[in-house]
Order: structure tokens, then C-alpha cells, then sequence
């Protein structure tokens, strides 16, 4: 479980293709301090189990599941990625539940200053997870808890402030740039409870009924 406050951005330093799968390898200095082999790991939003530690860098495999359904696929040497280790137990959820598991792939529409180093992010949503978003609702963008400050047709908006457009990599987004989708899980929950409820035969308690339990 993640909080998606981004500890550091990290330099993918190679990425190779297997015949199944890939092989990343990131540079990093934070997150390095207490990770181990075995460990989880969010890059960009995608929970990875580190495979090797190094002074300097991890390393994660990376699956054909991971690879088709999130953007992790079009990393390249010298990509800046968001970096963040699981939450503790003991640790303030300062965001919002992220697993890590990304529901989509949104394209930006645009990120434009808006004065005093803050700025406006726009995304264009896939169809399938609109339903899951609302206004003043989280998002988690590459890994980055963000509240969603307007839903329009297919398309949110989201602002940042200087220190998250300065802490992560969305800097280096340009139009058109891919990013992953988190959307937040209460509301993947309550729509599950939901559709279990409608599915449930309504009761027939009557009047009769009430009665006989003291009503």
C-alpha cells in the first residue's frame, strides 16, 4: 500500500526487453535506504518487486501484464520516474490508499502555468474508469495523489502546486504524453457493494412480522 507523496524521482539507467517481459534498472538515493531484494517498490504509480539493490540503483522485472497495461513499457534510458516506498504502519497516510495497481492509461491534454508556480494538468480519461471520478475525488496520476478539481466530458483537471510540479516528473510531461491511472479504491469497493445489493432479493417483511419481533 501506497500514499502517492513521491519521495524522490529516479533516472532509469536501462531497460531491456526479454523475449517475456523486461528488465528495468533505476537510479535512486532515497528509497534506497532501507529497500531490499524482495521489496516492494511504486514507479510511476506501479507497484514492482525490487530483484537487485546496488549503491546507486534497483533493479525490477517487469512483466507482459505490466508492460501492456501500463506505460512503463515506453521507458527509456535517462527517463525521470516517481519513486515511493510502501507505507508503514507506523507512517502518516498524507495522500490516499494507492495500491499500485493502475487502472488505465490517460493521455495529456495539457499542463499549463497558472501564475506563482502553480499549474494546470489536464488528462483525458479512458470511458471505463469515469465513473470512479468526481469532483473534489483523489486520483493518483504516475504515482502522484492529486484531487480532482473538474470533470469534464472525458477529461479531468487537476492543479499543482510548485512543490509537487518541482518534487515528480511532471515537469518533463509534453501533449500527448501517456500516464498511469489509479483511481481511488473506496470508490471500486462501494460500486461492488452496490451491485451485490441490487442483486439480493428485496425481503418480505410485513406488518405481521414486525409484530411478532416486539414492533
Amino acid at each position: 500500500m501506497f500514499t502517492g507523496i513521491i519521495e524522490e524521482t529516479g533516472a532509469v539507467e536501462e531497460f531491456s526487453r526479454q523475449v517475456q517481459g523486461a528488465t528495468l534498472r533505476v537510479g535512486a538515493e532515497t528509497v534506497l535506504s532501507d529497500l531490499a531484494a524482495g521489496g516492494s517498490i511504486a514507479v510511476n504509480g506501479v507497484c514492482l518487486t525490487a530483484t537487485v539493490i546496488q549503491d546507486h540503483s534497483f533493479s525490477a522485472d517487469l512483466s507482459p501484464e505490466t508492460l501492456e497495461r501500463t506505460t512503463l513499457g515506453a521507458l527509456k534510458s535517462g527517463s525521470k520516474v516517481n519513486l515511493e516506498r510502501p507505507l508503514l504502519p507506523t507512517g502518516r497516510l498524507s495522500g490516499h490508499f494507492v495500491q499500485g495497481h493502475v487502472d488505465g492509461v490517460g493521455e495529456l491534454v495539457s499542463l499549463a502555468t497558472v501564475g506563482d508556480g502553480n499549474w494546470g494538468l489536464q488528462i483525458r480519461v479512458p470511458q471505463e474508469l469515469l465513473r470512479y471520478l468526481v469532483y473534489k475525488g483523489s486520483i493518483a496520476i504516475d504515482g502522484i495523489s492529486l484531487t480532482i478539481a473538474s470533470v469534464e466530458d472525458d477529461t479531468i483537471g487537476v492543479a499543482i502546486i510548485p512543490h509537487t510540479y518541482e518534487a515528480t516528473s511532471l515537469g518533463e510531461l509534453e501533449t500527448g504524453a501517456k500516464v498511469n491511472l489509479e483511481c481511488d479504491v473506496i470508490a471500486k469497493h462501494v460500486e461492488r457493494l452496490m451491485q451485490s445489493v441490487e442483486l439480493e432479493p428485496r425481503s418480505r417483511l410485513t406488518v405481521d412480522d414486525l409484530k411478532e419481533q416486539g414492533f
